[in-house]
């Protein structure tokens, strides 16, 4: 079994740029607790690194980056498609939505929901050949590349997709598919 040793606990806390008080408040403990561990004046209980290292987790958690989760490239459509060409590329990739990207900027989303609503009191034929622009909705949310997992995750509470910008330009998409992933470790 392996313990770690007083020089180990204070890696991994300087690793992930926690301060001593910091460890402690997460870990509910005393700082002064964690500076004796560190400096190997005190033996903790098994309890006591339970607990550290569920803190260690939780920080770890949070500090990952969403360009560490999300995908690349983005399998998008343009304005300038038709709607035939959106439906064709979400069925082949089994997606409910996309984002529309002209020349890497985000300009809208298509749904499957909304080229059915399209198809409401419309000729199929007709409708096949409009234009993507004509009935896409909102662009997805954006953010930077550094943007930590639990704003994304919040974002996403609300949205279906974020995508992911580095200078003014789509470089990936994150998903609540991807969060789910993510539980499998």
């Amino acid at each position: 079994m392996f313990l770690p040793t007083p020089a180990d606990l204070k890696k991994l806390r300087t690793d992930l740029h926690l301060t001593q008080h910091e460890l402690a408040s997460r870990a509910g403990v005393s700082q002064p607790l964690i500076a004796r561990i560190e400096a190997g004046d005190v033996d903790p209980r098994l309890s006591t690194l339970r607990k550290i290292f569920n803190a260690f987790d939780a920080a770890r958690k949070e500090k990952i980056d969403v360009i560490n989760i999300m995908h690349a490239p983005v399998i998008h459509t343009s304005s300038d498609s038709s709607i035939e060409e959106a439906a064709r590329i979400m069925e082949e990739h089994g997606f409910s939505q996309m984002p529309v990207i002209d020349s890497g900027v985000p300009v809208g989303s298509i749904s499957t929901d909304q080229i059915v609503h399209s198809m409401t009191d419309q000729d199929i034929k007709k409708v096949s050949h409009f234009l993507v622009r004509n009935i896409m909705g909102d662009s997805f949310p954006t953010v930077s590349p550094t943007t930590d997992m639990n704003t994304v995750s919040r974002i996403l509470e609300e949205n279906p997709a974020v995508l992911v910008l580095e200078k003014g330009k789509v470089v990936g998409v994150v998903t609540k598919h991807d969060f789910m992933k993510m539980l499998r470790g």
